[in-house]
């Protein structure tokens, strides 16, 4: 027998539609849709401290910018996924570690990723409304 042959028998790789989306799964796709978003709000942290150095004028249009309804949402949406990233990589570090591999400690990890996300954006967003 050829190994054309033992290559064409193989099965097909199995992808997102035949498995059953499970919360650690939805967690894990999650996790690199947010590490995506941070390079579009690094960017917009980027254009912020240029526009610092730049002058007032440039500053105050930015800053108008990102002071808008429109601006805060994506700045709450930013804050959110800069958390959300951050609690899960201190799930995979937990992982790493050797510990919460039992189905229930992972059912928790992941549940306490989404709770404390948003937990967390929320009182880092009304501290900073207090502060202000």
């Amino acid at each position: 027998m050829s190994n054309a042959d033992m290559r064409g028998n193989r099965p097909l790789s199995p992808h997102l539609q035949i498995y059953k989306p499970i919360l650690t799964m939805v967690m894990s796709i999650l996790h690199r849709i947010t590490g995506a978003a941070l390079y579009f709000g690094t960017i917009l942290l980027a254009w912020w401290l240029i526009a610092a150095a730049a002058g007032p004028a440039y500053f105050d249009l930015v800053n108008g910018i990102y002071g808008s309804f429109i601006g805060r949402l994506i700045l709450f949406g930013f804050t959110w996924a800069l958390v959300h990233h951050m609690l899960g990589g201190l799930r995979h570090f937990i992982w790493d570690m050797g510990a919460g591999f039992g189905k229930e400690a992972r059912e928790w990890l992941a549940k306490a990723t989404i709770i404390g996300s948003v937990v967390l954006t929320l009182v880092l967003w009304v501290i900073g409304y207090m502060v202000r």
